[in-house]
């Protein structure tokens, strides 16, 4: 199982960034899908989960601002990030649970990682 993810770069205070993270290899199916960021110095941390049903959460910090989503066909999870502030720089990590058999448990994934960048 690999995790692609793509769409980080630099942008200025207020704009937008839409980050994706696809899925591939063996897998049979997929709970959670969700995005961590990491800042230097700091912990990794939650910024948003969806559950296969839609559910959401986000970490307070985000909320009103970002928008997690995912397209459950190509494997996929967004997030559209707009409002961006200079706190909001941190490397972004995709994360997924799934399994890769009916007889398997679900397990962790990690994406590789990608910089977000917010100038003031």
């Amino acid at each position: 199982v690999q995790l692609q993810a793509s769409g980080g770069g630099l942008v200025q205070l207020g704009g937008s960034l839409r980050l994706s993270c696809a899925a591939s290899g063996r897998i049979f199916s997929i709970n959670t899908m969700g995005w961590y960021r990491q800042a230097p110095g700091k912990q990794r941390e939650l910024v948003a989960v969806i559950t296969s049903l839609g559910s959401t959460n986000y970490a307070d910090s985000v909320k009103g601002r970002f928008t997690i989503s995912r397209d459950n066909d190509k494997n996929t999870v967004y997030l559209q990030m707009n409002s961006l502030k200079p706190e909001d720089t941190a490397v972004y990590y995709c994360n997924v649970r799934l399994r890769v058999s009916v007889y398997k448990g679900f397990d962790d994934y990690w994406g590789q990682g990608t910089q977000v960048t917010v100038s003031s």
